[in-house]
């Protein structure tokens, strides 16, 4: 069965190029006139030929290691070992800087979201809650700085020293955020790096690259020069002589845990270098033999096929008791036909092509080695190929054999397996590399609670009759494992890219002096921050 996509007309015509040909360093937009590699989108429209293709976008710089360098000594000279202008500036005055960008940010919603649905393929309400979610994690980071600034405005006192502790700088970021979330998930890198007084060099991801750009001018605008750093290319070619350098403190990553162990092989003195790492997850759900199916179902699709299961967060597995499997994969295959397919921009679109060229290829040799091992597609439509449209696959009887079982799929295949006793996916989950999150279906708490004891010891968030997910912003995110490295939430990524530092003097009649007269005066921005904001 091949499932079609939607004719191209109009609605479907990309007209807004985006040829950029500037970069970001030292407060400057710098002119680019070496090699440009072309952006492509996976939705295919009909060209002036009629042959229906990948949509051509724009272009962004092809940069390789001079480039990188310049932005990296930029960097470094903007925190100029913590005596430069922004790691020394008072708390207030970064925080109008955050304040202006956001004001900034704002005035391109539309653009930005517009290609975030072509370049990624996120349907249109995702867009906007993606770009909305990114203005508001601004404003809620903005919030929990000034609350720990103010929680810090006082000395305290122990064994008759006066200590004042508060949270400073680490030096300089190399931030790499990842393409399925290149604005949220990258600015919850990039915003608490550079609020708690860092500078930093970004790249954005190899997908999700143009919708940066529109956003360049407001960086430029918003902050001092050398405290953001925006580099186009390829990672290979702009990280990695970075990393070599040694001149990163702190390295921020979101995507697979290969490269991030490539890149922390680079630095000659790894055992300085900070790790702020959100990796790969495996996450499963169990289903209870007394669980509501409806609700369950209902979760389970929005857990394992938002954004066509792209997502870290995704529900990459489904251990389904076997008194309820039979019930459950049938009601689970009907609502799974019935998502609708279409263009991002489309009305209800659920399911959208897929943004990476390769990666239909990649979930079909998945299906097929599932079947050749056993297993079956389920639901009618699912492995259906059409360009860059794969309809969802359901997997079952999934056995530990079948590359499905081990690898994180990242995309809309779903295995399920069925289990007698519940040790059995308590052992695979104690047994994998992962440790993010896991959603519980059930409703008898005598079965729940002695659960929830355990696996609050196998990862580091339980969803009870829920889907895995990101959000709320303010509560942790993070993993065991390979899962990450630090926490990211509004709160924990201020603590993420800062480190507790104090000033300290013995209670002595000429300190508590010296003491007065700094917290009165405004000669040290450490001391005295305009608390009160």
């Amino acid at each position: 069965m091949e499932v079609k996509p939607s004719k191209p007309d109009s609605n479907e015509t990309y007209e807004n190029f985006v040829y950029c040909k500037t970069y970001l360093v030292d407060g400057k937009l710098k002119s680019w006139s070496g090699k440009s590699s072309d952006v492509f989108s996976n939705i295919y429209t009909r060209n002036k030929d009629g042959e229906i293709k990948p949509t051509l976008l724009g272009s962004i710089p092809d940069m390789e290691t001079e480039p990188a360098l310049e932005a990296l000594d930029s960097a470094v000279a903007a925190f100029n070992r913590g005596k430069g202008k922004w790691p020394t500036m008072r708390v207030g005055e970064r925080i109008k800087c955050l304040e202006k960008f956001a004001d900034k940010m704002k005035n391109y919603r539309e653009e930005v979201v517009n290609l975030l649905m072509w370049e990624i393929s996120k349907n249109k309400s995702d867009s906007y809650k993606e770009f909305d979610r990114t203005v508001d994690y601004i404003y809620d980071t903005i919030e929990a700085y000034k609350e720990i600034d103010r929680k810090s405005a006082k000395f305290e006192k122990q064994s008759g020293i006066y200590a004042h502790i508060r949270r400073g700088p680490l030096g300089v970021i190399l931030c790499l955020g990842p393409y399925n979330y290149p604005l949220n998930e990258t600015f919850c890198l990039l915003i608490p790096a550079i609020i708690m007084g860092n500078t930093a060099v970004f790249k954005p991801a190899k997908h999700g690259v143009l919708l940066i750009t529109p956003l360049l001018k407001a960086f430029k605008e918003s902050f001092p020069p050398g405290v953001v750093n925006i580099l186009f290319g390829r990672g290979r070619k702009i990280a990695s002589p970075i990393m070599k350098t040694g001149k990163i403190d702190v390295l921020a990553l979101i995507g697979h845990s290969s490269s991030a162990v490539a890149l922390q092989d680079l630095h000659p003195n790894k055992n300085r270098l900070r790790l702020v790492l959100g990796l790969e997850a495996k996450n499963p759900g169990i289903v209870l033999p007394d669980a509501d199916l409806d609700l369950t179902i209902k979760e389970c699709i929005s857990g394992t096929l938002s954004y066509n299961g792209q997502r870290c967060t995704a529900l990459k597995i489904l251990f389904v008791h076997e008194s309820i499997v039979d019930e459950f994969n049938k009601k689970f295959a009907i609502a799974v036909d019935n998502l609708k397919y279409g263009l991002p921009w489309e009305k209800d679109a659920f399911l959208t092509p897929l943004p990476e060229p390769h990666k239909a290829n990649y979930m079909q040799d998945l299906i097929h080695d599932a079947i050749k091992k056993g297993a079956k597609i389920i639901n009618k439509k699912g492995g259906t190929l059409s360009h860059n449209y794969l309809y969802p696959a359901i997997l079952y009887p999934v056995s530990t054999d079948m590359n499905i079982y081990h690898e994180e799929q990242f995309g809309p295949v779903i295995p399920i397996m069925s289990y007698k006793d519940i040790d059995e996916p308590l052992n695979v989950m104690a047994a994998s590399e992962y440790g993010q999150q896991v959603s519980l279906f059930g409703n008898d708490v005598s079965k729940i609670g002695p659960l929830v004891d355990i696996l609050a010891n196998l990862v580091c968030r339980v969803n009870l009759n829920s889907a895995c997910q990101r959000g709320p912003d303010v509560y942790p995110f993070t993993g065991r494992k390979n899962s990450a490295v630090s926490t990211l939430s509004v709160h924990d990524a201020l603590r993420s890219f800062s480190i507790r530092t104090f000033v300290a003097a013995k209670d002595n009649p000429k300190n508590n002096e010296i003491i007065g007269s700094l917290l009165n005066s405004k000669d040290s921005n450490f001391i005295n921050t305009e608390y009160l904001l």
